[in-house]
């Protein structure tokens, strides 16, 4: 994959440091002269495009005509912005990720300014503080890249409401899909008459509001106030 960064920043360095890793072709465009003495110490010297990132001829010599992604992680928004609409209308860029420095700026950094994906890190650090809180001990394994899903891990502890209950009578939302349950070191494909045991590791791909029930079902007993479907 052919990737172009704008900024040589600490953010930039390690992208590109990560992505060469993996056997992509990174250009870093940057003109700042005690950025660039740093950046020649972290990546590879043909990697590195010096000059402004808002001339085109610059953008060019980069190789954003070929570029699959872009991505605009200067320290000015403004500049993020302007960037990623070029790469979109000039250069017919297929993916755009920008960088919000300020979160008030956040509302603007749209497909409308030519941004596929917008880095919030404000945003970011607070999303994960209320979900620490809201969910207790149930562990985000893994944000999934369509819609609001995510693959979360529940163990069962002793006098969970789950317990001795087969997954057909629990009725979870179809949001909440059990993907598998790990026992004693094997692993258990679940199905309607599965029955849980304390000490079961479960994996379910669920959206925000399966995750609370699946929470409550499968966690400590003082976080479910229903009653069982028998």
């Amino acid at each position: 994959m052919y990737v172009v960064i704008a900024g040589g920043g600490r953010t930039s360095t390690y992208l590109a440091r990560k992505l060469l890793k993996e056997d992509h072709t990174i250009r870093i465009i940057e003109n700042d002269p005690r950025t660039l003495a740093k950046l020649h110490h972290e990546v590879p010297t043909e990697t590195i495009i010096e000059g402004n990132p808002l001339d085109l001829k610059i953008l060019s010599h980069a190789g954003m005509g070929k570029a699959q992604v872009f991505a605009a992680v200067t320290t000015s928004d403004d500049e993020n912005l302007v960037l990623c609409k070029i790469a979109k209308d000039k250069f017919g860029t297929n993916r755009t990720v920008a960088r919000v420095n300020n979160p008030r700026n956040a509302w603007l950094f749209n497909e409308i300014f030519g941004v596929d994906v917008s880095v919030n890190q404000a945003e970011i650090i607070s999303s994960l503080i209320e979900e620490e809180i809201s969910m207790g001990d149930m562990m985000t394994l893994l944000k999934l890249r369509k819609g609001h899903y995510t693959l979360v891990e529940e163990k069962i502890p002793p006098g969970a409401f789950a317990i001795g209950v087969a997954l057909k009578d629990l009725n979870l939302p179809e949001r909440c899909v059990l993907a598998a349950i790990f026992r004693q070191n094997e692993v258990v494909m679940p199905h309607g008459y599965t029955v849980f045991e304390a000490g079961d590791e479960v994996l379910a791909i669920t959206d925000p509001e399966g995750a609370k029930l699946f929470q409550k079902v499968f966690s400590n007993p003082e976080n479910f106030n229903g009653k069982r479907t028998d």
